[in-house]
């Protein structure tokens, strides 16, 4: 196994460039369009601004930034309780599969027990089979749901 030297800490507001360019490569990586225009003024906002709603994890080593991931606190009805809400995981290639994904993920658990969720939740493409795989792997289970979302086209069109 390939050994690395990392440290996973908060993203601050240099990170920035990195994590647009990240987003980039996970939305490659997960076969969908991306367009970075916009980003830094609304990610600045949410990810720093005086009421963080999302929050962001860097995985870096010597040469730089290797992964991140997001997570955001999320309510559910049907539990009457929040749970936290992982919205983003992405390594890069070589710095996958040596432990990176797993340290991120109990940082993430550490800032679920926080604030006292008892859930996490997120989502991953059914053809990622290693992700799969992976999460399998650190206990999690699935249920089987169609994503559903609306764009922006679509959104004025029904609020009329």
């Amino acid at each position: 196994m390939y050994n690395m030297n990392y440290k996973i800490r908060k993203a601050n507001q240099e990170d920035l460039d990195e994590i647009i360019k990240l987003c980039g490569e996970h939305a490659a990586y997960e076969q969908v369009s991306y367009s970075s225009d916009g980003k830094a003024e609304r990610l600045s906002k949410f990810l720093f601004g005086a009421t963080p709603r999302l929050y962001c994890l860097i995985a870096e080593n010597e040469t730089g930034v290797i992964g991140y991931a997001t997570y955001m606190l999320e309510f559910s009805s049907w539990d009457a309780d929040f749970y936290l809400h992982m919205d983003c995981l992405y390594l890069r290639p070589h710095a996958r599969g040596i432990g990176i994904g797993k340290a991120i993920v109990r940082e993430i658990a550490r800032a679920a027990k926080d604030n006292n969720c008892t859930v996490i939740q997120w989502q991953t493409p059914v053809f990622n089979e290693n992700a799969i795989s992976f999460y399998y792997r650190l206990g999690a289970t699935s249920k089987e749901k169609l994503r559903m979302y609306l764009n922006e086209a679509e959104i004025i069109k029904l609020s009329k």
